[in-house]
């Protein structure tokens, strides 16, 4: 469809809302010739998970209808698109464009699998709003690129997005996933901030793509997650499989994803005619196609002497339903038919260029034959127009590169220019130690090839015609070897790779429970582990019986790392890949909430304590059983009595969920929640005071509170703040931390015996999820009673 081997996704995104705060979004890949359809309620006046799945798809475009018609309190969708979106192209069409009964007719007709197994009768009647956005959405392709969707080709899902672990864009951006949140790191590539360039070492674009997605929206379904590790175990352990998989996988093209469109999609042949528009630039992408697509048949066979012996299921799966399948030789034979057995997709212009021009057979088509003579002619009339300059005018080291908008042009060290060029080069540009030109010889030849080129291309689509209805009819196929490599590629070369770059034993198989804790024994920050030898590893425990952790220390003790290392790890385990841990096991998380960092938002008119207020907002309007949610430092950005009351507010209502919650401040008095709910445990970062000062360098983390007396202080007379200005502060604060130890201590004594009860029901619920012996689970059953009546749990 489009000849764009760049990474982004082409998604053209069509979106529509009602009155009922329910949006309705089509999200079509024009790449991969997929649909992707969401409808929901908006929980939030600012857009968030519209937001969040516009981050995640990263559109081109964005096809919207053109008055508000939003509910009271939210802007619309349209505004919002004009807002927050203003680099992406906005299409504005008219609202009987959003048909819905158009919308389900087309799908209908379009989707790769039979309209029962989407189960699109039911989702009609109930989620019209995304039937009516993929209407527009199609409607401006076919427009706008003068082509018509093939009949049966679509792959089409319905409410995938929620499917899988929902990341909203302020957390994505929070956790460096995708783009690191910082602008700068001293010794190191900015990029190696982020979780997503870390693993990026795959080799197909479509990979590339398929990790992306992954790292935005994990999976949630504990067989599949399974599945892969299961997958990357085989690999850690058999290394010729590893090897010969990295290999093979190499021999792929990196577009292979690409090819599938131009196969989905029929141009319009009236549109060419009426209007005139020049069709050698698509016969060219369409033979391109053809190239890669042949390129990748060649593969399979390499792939299938790989994966013969491989035991896991996904491997054998692959092997069953791609290399076992003798409808790809059946196609690969009907391309050998046509298409010249010689012919390599190649990428360097000229090469490709020649390639496309000679890839049918000769003697099938006679005007084929004469454009082709005549493109060696004109192609060969060029070098010996170079050998020529060479000799006239002494300049032996003249070169004739090639590229697709100028054609062939003279390149000449500056070092052999004596003087000035003759007047009869033109076009003279200095580019770096040589000199671009080009003359009015070389000029038209370059026509002369071209259109020779052009018609070599024009009369090989005539020849293909045949050969492309065929594949047509067995697009599916392609849908799946395509989805396959991707998979392979991201399994392989990123999750496979980036742990055998590391130490033996550095990264461990997570372990996964329905309704178990989230145990992370050791855990490192995947990221900064490669950039600081000597990372301070951690550990963390959550369950049912004590759901929130408030993680205690000063400013600069390790808090907000280690709130951002539990969730990559937790994103790591649900792609499928081994964590940076001794031990792992987790309860599949669905949503991941955070609140971290604090800073004036200009563009919604927000200070920083009221773009804290709206996170935290959203936080709770959304939170869901399995939820993990992540706050840092609530509420410093008001008056500190405020601001505690915020933060111990929003502490009590997570406390009423079962979602695991950890909450990281620097406000001493927050302990105090763990003297009144058992299911509270408190944690803190040790820093060590030495001469009046306090050493960061330790960022060990330990039960309990522990009070670091007056470390705000210490930090302000390193800053240079007067003695006099520090001495008064200390004698303040000195007064109100006297009463605040009086009255923990008080409840302390009346909430001891429920803490005791709590801290029971937690080991029971630990031996619960144990894979323990009998005789094992009874001596730890016999400790806890121990225990519980000497009072020491």
């Amino acid at each position: 469809m489009e000849d764009d081997a760049g990474e982004r996704s082409n998604f053209v995104i069509g979106l529509i809302e009602n009155r009922a705060k329910e949006v309705g979004m089509a999200a079509f890949d024009l790449r991969s010739a997929s649909l992707h359809l969401s409808q929901y309620i908006e929980t939030s006046s600012s857009y968030q998970n519209t937001k969040t799945l516009l981050h995640f798809y990263d559109p081109m475009v964005i096809v919207v209808p053109p008055n508000k018609l939003a509910p009271e309190g939210m802007v619309g969708v349209s505004e919002l698109v004009g807002r927050f979106y203003a680099s992406v192209k906005k299409v504005v069409m008219a609202r009987g464009c959003f048909d819905d009964t158009k919308g389900a007719m087309l799908i209908k007709n379009l989707a790769a699998r039979e309209p029962s197994s989407l189960g699109l009768d039911t989702y009609y009647k109930q989620y019209y709003l995304c039937l009516a956005s993929a209407s527009a959405a199609i409607k401006w392709i076919e427009a706008e690129k003068g082509v018509i969707v093939t009949s049966h080709s679509l792959v089409v899902t319905f409410n995938g997005s929620f499917d899988h672990m929902n990341i909203d864009a302020t957390s994505v951006q929070n956790l460096e996933i995708v783009e690191p949140l910082h602008s700068a790191l001293l010794g190191t590539s900015n990029k190696k901030r982020s979780l997503f360039h870390m693993l990026k070492t795959t080799k197909t674009i479509g990979g590339t793509r398929l990790l992306r997605a992954n790292l935005l929206q994990p999976l949630k379904d504990i067989e599949t997650i399974n599945t892969r590790l299961d997958c990357v175990d085989e690999l850690m352990s058999n290394e010729q499989l590893f090897f010969g998989l990295s290999q093979v996988l190499r021999k792929f093209p990196r577009e292979t994803d690409r090819v599938l469109c131009h196969f989905c999609f029929k141009p319009k042949k009236i549109t060419n005619e009426v209007i005139g528009v020049d069709n050698a630039k698509k016969c060219q992408i369409l033979i391109s196609s053809i190239i890669l697509l042949k390129t990748a048949l060649d593969a399979l066979p390499l792939l299938s002497k790989v994966l013969k012996d491989a035991r896991c299921f996904l491997l054998a799966n692959v092997y069953m339903s791609i290399c076992e399948n003798e409808k790809y030789a059946g196609i690969r034979k009907r391309i050998g038919e046509v298409i010249d057995e010689d012919v390599l997709h190649a990428r360097v212009p000229f090469v490709a260029r020649t390639q496309q021009c000679f890839a049918v057979k000769a003697g099938i088509d006679g005007l084929l034959d004469i454009a082709r003579r005549s493109f060696c002619d004109t192609s060969e009339a060029i070098h010996n127009l170079a050998n020529k300059y060479r000799e006239e005018y002494k300049l032996p080291n003249l070169k004739l590169p090639f590229n697709n908008r100028q054609g062939f042009y003279f390149s000449i060290p500056h070092k052999d220019i004596q003087g000035k060029l003759p007047s009869k080069f033109i076009q003279v540009v200095k580019h770096g130690n040589n000199v671009h030109c080009s003359t009015l010889e070389l000029a038209s030849l370059n026509v002369r090839n071209k259109s020779a080129a052009a018609e070599c291309y024009v009369r090989t689509e005539v020849c293909l015609e045949a050969l492309v209805d065929a594949i047509r009819e067995d697009i599916s196929l392609f849908i799946l070897l395509s989805e396959v490599l991707c998979l392979l590629d991201m399994i392989v070369n990123s999750f496979a790779h980036a742990i055998s770059t590391k130490p033996f034993d550095r990264y461990i198989r997570p372990e996964f429970t329905d309704n178990g804790p989230l145990a992370i024994d050791a855990g490192r920050h995947p990221i900064l582990e490669s950039i600081y030898s000597d990372f301070v590893p951690n550990s963390i425990f959550i369950s049912e019986a004590s759901n929130m952790v408030i993680v205690m220390g000063p400013n600069m003790s390790g808090k907000s790392t280690y709130l951002q290392q539990v969730c990559l790890i937790v994103i790591l385990a649900q792609i499928g890949c081994y964590v940076p841990a001794h031990f792992a096991t987790i309860r599949a998380v669905d949503r991941i909430f955070t609140r971290m960092g604090s800073m004036d938002n200009l563009e919604s008119n927000s200070s920083t304590f009221m773009t804290e207020m709206k996170e935290s907002a959203f936080i709770m309007q959304n939170i869901a059983q399995r939820s993990l949610i992540v706050m840092d430092e609530l509420g410093r950005a008001t008056s500190s009595s405020d601001g505690l009351a915020i933060a111990w507010s929003c502490c009590e209502h997570l406390l009423s969920h079962n979602a695991y919650t950890i909450f990281a401040t620097h406000m001493e008095n927050l302990s105090e929640l763990a003297t009144i709910y058992p299911n509270v445990k408190i944690l803190h970062f040790y820093v060590d005071i030495r001469n009046s000062r306090l050493d960061f360098k330790v960022f060990q983390l330990n039960d309990g509170p522990r009070h670091v007396a007056h470390y705000g202080l210490l930090l302000a007379e390193v800053a240079g703040l007067p003695s006099s200005v520090i001495e008064t502060a200390r004698s303040i604060t000195t007064r109100i931390t006297d009463k605040e130890v009086k009255r923990m201590e008080v409840n302390c004594q009346n909430y001891n015996q429920i803490k005791l009860a709590y801290h029971v029901a937690q080991r029971l619920n630990i031996l619960k999820y144990s894979n323990q012996n009998e005789d094992s689970i009874r001596q730890a059953l016999q400790l806890v009673k121990e225990s519980y009546i000497n009072g020491k749990l």
